[in-house]
Formats: structure tokens, C-alpha cells, sequence
């Protein structure tokens, strides 16, 4: 179990995973009285932005583990800084993480959860594809990239 660990700990790292939208990427979390994390990240999209300099992005996270995850951080080279926010109502607020739930998923969408790309480099067309790195804790490897691709302004995902 030790050597295990070590291991691990020398692997996990930044260690990515490319997946295209509507795939999944893997991730195996580290141990926890629940068992490890297992993470997947689907159905990323980035809206076609309506101001030059942000966007918002949209990604599912599930974790068939059973231990919680927390999404800490994204980067893109699309954007000098990404935030993570709720919304509730009309009020949105900006968090340092987002819970991945043991056993269940984080939704990020359109009224809820969801990333915020500031001062984009450039403004992205339709059906250009975005890499973002999501950045975890409580998940080996501890972060993942998604290619997601750019939708029209309108865009709404099915289900």
C-alpha cells in the first residue's frame, strides 16, 4: 500500500486526459473513508460570447466514487483568468470550488454553476474547439483536459 502511494504521488501530478465533446475523460481520486474518486467530464461547451472580453463555459462532472471531489480551478489558453460561480435566482456569486459529489455530479449550465473566462485573448467563432484544464483536489490524476467546442449564443444542450 505504501509503495502504492508512492507511486501514485509520483504520477498524479498534472497529468491530462484529452476528450472531445460529449466524451468522457477518466480520473481516478486518491482514498478516503469512502473509497476513491471517479471522475468523468462530458458535455463541455462554451456559448459564442456576446462581449469581447468573457465568456462562460459549461462542463458535467460525475463521480462514481465515494469520496467528494472539489473543482479548484480551470485554465484555458483562451482567457488570463477563469472563476467559478453559482447562481441562485438572478444573483450570481463568485466561489474558490465547486463540489463534485460522491455518488452523484456537478452541472455546470446555463442559470446554475458555471465557469466565467475573462479577458479573452480573442473572440472565439462557432465550431472553433476550446481546451480547458480543470484542476481538482481529493482526484488523482488532478486535472483533465476537455476540448469543448464553441456553440451559437442560443445554444441549449438536450436532456
Amino acid at each position: 500500500m505504501k509503495r502504492r502511494r508512492a507511486l501514485l504521488g509520483a504520477l498524479g501530478g498534472a497529468v491530462a486526459v484529452a476528450a472531445a465533446s460529449g466524451a468522457a475523460a477518466g480520473l481516478a481520486g486518491h482514498s478516503g473513508s469512502g473509497g476513491p474518486a471517479r471522475l468523468t467530464v462530458s458535455g463541455g461547451y462554451i456559448p459564442r460570447p456576446l462581449l469581447a472580453d468573457e465568456a462562460a463555459a459549461y462542463v458535467t462532472v460525475s463521480n462514481s466514487g465515494g469520496t467528494d471531489a472539489q473543482l479548484t480551478s480551470v485554465t484555458t489558453p483562451l482567457a488570463a483568468h477563469v472563476t467559478l460561480h453559482t447562481t441562485t435566482g438572478t444573483t450570481m456569486r463568485q466561489v474558490t470550488s465547486l463540489t463534485v459529489p460522491a455518488g452523484g455530479r456537478l452541472v455546470l449550465g446555463t442559470g446554475g454553476a458555471h465557469m466565467m473566462l475573462e479577458t479573452l485573448t480573442h473572440m472565439p467563432s462557432v465550431g472553433e474547439r476550446i481546451t480547458l484544464m480543470l484542476h481538482f483536489t481529493h482526484a488523482t490524476p488532478a486535472t483533465v483536459a476537455l476540448t469543448v467546442p464553441v456553440r451559437p449564443t442560443t445554444y441549449h444542450p438536450r436532456g
